[in-house]
């Protein structure tokens, strides 16, 4: 949650530079609830690009969630309709390392699982939107030297180390990664894409066609993943 803080005052001062009023910045925050996204929606907005544009740029740069979902949905597979719309809305990068991970190293039952992700989520989903809230009112009485943009990386590099556990994670992050450098300069935020399936692919066929150590290779619910 602290790495989101600097990550939402950047939103909410972004979108208020944009020309978003108050009202429409929080509420994106809301409805939206996708940093990433968001960002890339402000960006664009300020460049007065095409609706079209914009939405398909949204759309493309939340493709990752699809990633994400069909990771843990065998952990919600019991889970009652309206709790996975709720749980697919609260879906954030960090809600979904930090539950996975969590499901990963202790096996529990519905109940637990259900509002381990959810406490995670919702406090998530409420710092996100007071911290957005807040980078509309302070605007820019920020600093410009503070640089607030470092948070961004920093946040996903702190989901990111924790889940390199084996070999075969780390080769995915280092394809993905390296993909990734070349391929920021793709429209639409499509590096993005581009390096998760590409990191995706590799690890895949690697994991087929090698025989890596019992303890390198993922567990049984990954594999259903």
């Amino acid at each position: 949650m602290l790495g989101v803080v600097p990550f939402g005052l950047i939103t909410g001062i972004s979108a208020i530079d944009a020309g978003f009023g108050a009202v429409q910045t929080v509420a994106m925050s809301v409805v939206i609830f996708a940093g990433a996204s968001q960002l890339a929606l402000i960006e664009l907005v300020g460049d007065s690009a095409p609706v079209a544009v914009v939405v398909v740029t949204a759309a493309v740069v939340n493709l990752r969630y699809l990633m994400y979902s069909a990771s843990i949905a065998p952990y919600f597979r019991d889970f009652s309709p309206p709790w996975k719309w709720l749980s697919a809305y609260a879906l954030t990068d960090q809600s979904y390392a930090v539950a996975v991970t969590e499901f990963r190293d202790d096996e529990t039952g519905i109940g637990r699982r259900r509002w381990y992700y959810l406490g995670a989520a919702l406090s998530l989903w409420t710092v996100w939107v007071v911290s957005t809230a807040v980078g509309v009112v302070v605007g820019g009485s920020v600093p410009p030297g503070l640089s607030l943009e470092f948070a961004v990386p920093l946040t996903f590099l702190a989901l990111l180390v924790p889940s390199l556990k084996d070999q075969l994670s780390g080769l995915v992050g280092v394809v993905a990664g390296g993909v990734a450098v070349p391929a920021a300069a793709l429209p639409l935020d499509l590096g993005l894409v581009a390096a998760a399936l590409t990191g995706l692919t590799v690890g895949v066929l690697v994991d087929t066609f090698t025989d890596w150590p019992a303890d390198e290779r993922p567990g049984e619910m990954e594999e259903d993943a």
